[in-house]
């Protein structure tokens, strides 16, 4: 039996990361392209979609079960929206909305890049246990 899978997206000022993981925390699928900071919204969005894009053409992608946003702030984890001081074109945007958009209902979760860093090390790193 296949495991499901937690898709993930990490948005920062200088690369906009994603990746399919197991429940272990293996990352299975890597992808990346450069955040194109000082450009509109717009352009920004399409690495995002890019990166969306290339995960989802793996076969994995129909594992995979809700999709979690670490983005640089601030975010309005309840308006689903960002504007990440690094990030100009981006005030007020509806990341939530568009990533779920091109990810088919895919329940999609936005979070902080500090609460998604502590997280992990307390998942998989050295605040586990």
């Amino acid at each position: 039996m296949h495991d499901n899978l937690a898709a993930a997206l990490d948005i920062g000022g200088t690369k906009i990361a994603g990746a399919l993981v197991d429940s272990r925390g293996g990352i299975l699928v890597r992808a990346q392209r450069p955040t194109p900071a000082r450009e509109d919204g717009e352009t920004v969005m399409a690495a995002v979609a890019a990166v969306l894009d290339e995960l989802t053409a793996d076969p994995r992608w129909e594992r995979a079960t809700a999709l979690g946003i670490g983005s640089a702030g601030p975010v309005d984890a309840s308006a689903g929206s960002v504007s990440p001081v690094n990030v100009p074109g981006w005030r007020d945007f509806p990341l939530v909305d568009r990533v779920a958009e091109r990810v088919g209902g895919l329940p999609v979760v936005l979070v902080g890049d500090g609460v998604a860093m502590t997280a992990a090390e307390h998942w998989q790193g050295a605040a586990r246990g």
